[in-house]
């Protein structure tokens, strides 16, 4: 079990029976952001279906509800670096927002990634909210299209990667 500011949560590996449940999940923590596509849900099945989603985490409650889920998946850099994933989505939901799942399911997240020797991982997310974990602007890496402010990197291991980056194909 995970402590949160208000919650304990347990935090483990998705299961097949979850599918439908991250579905749900993902669909009603995005359906009001104003930055949302709106279609963040099929994404995370459009990964599964894939074969790219490479950890998927689900923070469940105390009477087993799940409440929030953490998606990485590989990403390409123009410059050949390898071993590099994005984070995202991320969702928790609605009503549990702003009491640490979200922030716990990243911690979690980003160790296990390490451990799965991962050099480093980007995302598209607020500069304010995910500079706590480490991330930040790198003008040298450049995904094309939102204000470059809010795509951010964390370097794990190695050299920092220059180039463009390419989310996997369920994200086009």
């Amino acid at each position: 079990m995970t402590k949160t500011a208000t919650h304990e949560i347990a935090i483990r590996h998705e299961q097949p029976e979850d599918v439908n449940a991250i579905y749900a999940l993902t669909e009603a923590a995005f359906r009001t952001m104003p930055f949302s596509d709106g279609d963040e849900h099929h994404l995370v099945n459009g990964l599964r279906n894939d074969g790219d989603l490479t950890l998927s985490l689900v923070a469940e409650s105390n009477d087993k509800a799940i409440i929030g889920h953490i998606a990485f998946s590989p990403v390409t850099i123009s410059d050949g670096t390898q071993n590099w994933y994005g984070l995202g989505p991320i969702s928790v939901i609605p009503l549990k927002q702003s009491f640490g799942i979200g922030s716990a399911l990243v911690n979690r997240g980003i160790a296990e990634m390490e451990q799965r020797g991962a050099r480093g991982i980007i995302l598209l997310g607020s500069p304010e909210y995910y500079s706590r974990f480490g991330f930040e602007h790198d003008p040298e890496l450049q995904y094309p299209g939102p204000p470059a402010e809010y795509f951010q990197r964390l370097v794990i291991s190695g050299d920092r990667p220059s180039g463009i980056v390419q989310y996997a194909k369920a994200f086009r």
